[in-house]
């Protein structure tokens, strides 16, 4: 009788993680969390990561194994850049907020709600808002020249618990980004984001 009723117990949970990975489905939801912005340092340039935010929506679309989810988010990206010329030391902390749009393949392993998740794919990101406040005047020689369409690549995983999931992802800039002289390219944009994920509906 134990024996049966393990069998029984070993065939639900296949057929479930069956069913979680083969059958199409959709779903959708809003995420929200923290991102720390990291600028690598070059030259004369010495630079601070800083914590940011984010927040949007996503939505995804799986079957056979996988599954495509695109998601849509306003991200705040924050830095502070410092200057060293001689014995002088300039300071620019610079904010920048996107929208951006990360369109993202991925794979689940678990059944009944509960797994692990993997990604990876591209993130467009649009520049709506460049504030940077110069703590002197040798601004140009500070000044990040971010650009109003950026491009990086993400990847990452998460843990799904029912229809709450965490995030952990990594984001490595594509496109370089210059101080001062835009004709001199100097530095890439690479971000940490922590989320948390809630799904709202699925189908």
């Amino acid at each position: 009788m134990k024996k049966v009723i393990l069998f029984i117990a070993i065939g639900l949970l296949f057929t479930g993680a069956a069913s979680a990975q083969i059958l199409p489905d959709f779903q959708f939801g809003i995420k929200a969390g923290a991102n720390l912005s990291s600028f690598p340092a070059s030259g004369a340039y010495n630079n601070s990561d800083k914590a940011g935010y984010l927040g949007g929506i996503w939505a995804r679309f799986g079957a056979l194994g996988f599954n495509f989810q695109p998601e849509l988010y306003v991200a705040n990206k924050d830095v502070n850049v410092t200057y060293t010329e001689g014995n002088s030391t300039y300071t620019n902390k610079a904010q920048f907020t996107s929208v951006d749009l990360p369109l993202l393949l991925g794979t689940k392993m678990g059944a009944f709600g509960f797994g692990a998740r993997f990604y990876t794919g591209p993130v467009i990101s649009f520049a709506i808002n460049r504030q940077q406040n110069f703590g002197d005047a040798a601004s140009a020689a500070v000044r990040l020249n971010y650009s109003d369409q950026n491009y990086a690549w993400q990847f990452g995983g998460g843990l799904d618990i029912q229809k709450l999931s965490i995030d952990l992802r990594y984001e490595a800039g594509l496109n370089k980004i210059a101080y001062g002289n835009v004709d001199t390219q100097h530095t890439r944009i690479n971000l940490f984001n922590l989320t948390l994920a809630y799904q709202l509906f699925s189908m």
